[in-house]
């Protein structure tokens, strides 16, 4: 359970812990509170993973990577779409912080951080007086290390123990004070 007094939180872990999982939970939590972000999930075709979507807490969604991308950005076997990327994020992250309780952000990794608007504006959002609730790469060097290293988030560990609980926590957390 993170600290009150801690404005950002990061959730980490291996992929497949429920990072993803937690974040849609706790946003499905705060409904009433003006939220703005992004999650992303798994594109899948006859049951394998082909890509990923980034889809805004407003509804606006877009391919954020996929195996058939003709893109020279490149993640593993996955061409990022970058563009679309940032347009998602200028859709839902440059939202001015007095208009907004609580930003949040999946996921801090190597497909986003391709994104150079993308490490400005999760800076200024983690900088801003709103708390933040984003999940992270479990290792990453660059801005997902600068990240993990600062001095105003609590990384939190996400693990099949305590994912089932840690979105109400986290509810209560993000609550206005």
């Amino acid at each position: 359970m993170p600290h009150a007094t801690i404005k950002n939180v990061l959730l980490t872990g291996p992929p497949g812990c429920g990072k993803t999982t937690v974040i849609r939970r706790v946003v499905d939590r705060l409904g009433d509170l003006r939220l703005a972000g992004f999650y992303t999930q798994e594109i899948r075709q006859q049951g394998q993973r082909v890509g990923f979507e980034a889809i805004g807490l407003d509804g606006q969604a877009t391919t954020l990577a996929h195996v058939d991308s003709r893109s020279s950005h490149r993640v593993g076997r996955y061409g990022v779409d970058v563009g679309g990327f940032e347009a998602i994020l200028q859709a839902e992250l440059a939202t001015p912080a007095d208009s907004v309780d609580v930003f949040v952000i999946d996921e801090i990794g190597k497909m986003e951080c391709l994104s150079r608007v993308f490490a400005e504006i999760v800076t200024r959002v983690l900088d801003s007086q709103v708390p933040v609730l984003a999940t992270v790469a479990a290792k990453g060097g660059g801005f997902i290390a600068a990240v993990t290293c600062r001095t105003d988030v609590e990384m939190v560990t996400v693990s099949t123990d305590n994912r089932d609980k840690l979105a109400e926590e986290l509810a209560s957390w993000s609550q206005p004070r």
